[in-house]
């Protein structure tokens, strides 16, 4: 299974733009990779791109990227035993079912 993870251009890797540098921090641990932008195109640093592979796939706005930081937390919570519905999509609990048609 392959994720995603948002990560934030910081730099150009190379003059064309083909190439980026990025990061994102996962608590005290700061994660750094060149990733290719050809799908992209360059992007203006500071934007966040869905990195996955070495393959920047997707520019994310930060409501995009909450929703999901959220559920990767939620990930993280269930291996290490500590997930809770409530804290983690509380906002679907208690979200109205959608219908199909009339």
């Amino acid at each position: 299974m392959c994720l995603s993870l948002p990560m934030q251009v910081v730099a150009d890797a190379d003059p064309t733009g083909e190439v980026a540098i990025v990061e994102r921090r996962d608590g005290e641990e700061l994660r750094r990779e060149r990733v290719n932008m050809l799908l992209l195109g360059r992007q203006a640093i500071g934007t966040w791109v869905l990195v996955s592979l070495g393959l920047a796939r997707e520019v994310v706005d930060d409501d995009q990227r909450a929703l999901i930081e959220d559920a990767l937390s939620a990930v993280q919570a269930v291996r290490s035993g500590s997930y809770d519905a409530g804290l983690h999509f509380g906002d679907l609990l208690h979200a109205r079912p959608q219908r199909d048609g009339p």
